[in-house]
């Protein structure tokens, strides 16, 4: 028997015969069990990675184009709040000004009627102290003189004395 073994070529592929074949032929199979498996799977869950990231990507794009319009919004309501801010200010620093040049002139006004005022006092004054010198020199004045005796009386009295 070692005789007849050694006489033989050895060609391992000869040894196995048929088998590589059925080794090939059932890897194929599985293989396209898998496949087919995979693919039944997916046509009966609906969901297949590709389209699932692809309709992610479409509401990952919606989303931000809808930030970003409400962003748009939400600037513009700002930029219309900031201008009525402003506009408003405007208004107020007018009215600031208004008041700033009525007052002045208000306040000009007290000077000059403070003024006045202060002029009719010292005129009302200087009167008071002229009328109160001219009451003392009225007073004065009778005390200070002496009556002169009239003409008649002494007429009177020269007849009186020569005779």
């Amino acid at each position: 028997m070692i005789d007849l073994a050694q006489g033989k070529p050895s060609n391992p592929l000869l040894r196995l015969g048929a088998q590589p074949i059925a080794l090939t032929a059932a890897a194929l199979l599985l293989l396209i069990a898998g496949v087919t498996s995979i693919a039944i799977w997916r046509a009966y869950t609906g969901a297949t990675p590709e389209t699932d990231r692809v309709v992610a990507s479409r509401q990952l794009q919606a989303r931000t184009a809808q930030a970003s319009e409400q962003l748009v919004e939400k600037t513009k309501g700002l930029e219309a709040t900031q201008q009525e801010s402003i506009d408003q200010l405007q208004v107020v620093q007018d009215q600031l000004q208004t008041m700033k040049r009525l007052m002045a002139a208000q306040q000009a006004d007290t000077k000059r009627l403070s003024e006045q005022v202060t002029t009719l006092n010292e005129s009302i004054d200087s009167l008071r102290q002229s009328f109160a010198s001219a009451r003392a020199t009225e007073a004065e004045t009778p005390s200070v003189t002496r009556r002169k005796p009239s003409r008649r009386v002494h007429a009177s009295a020269r007849k009186r004395s020569r005779g």
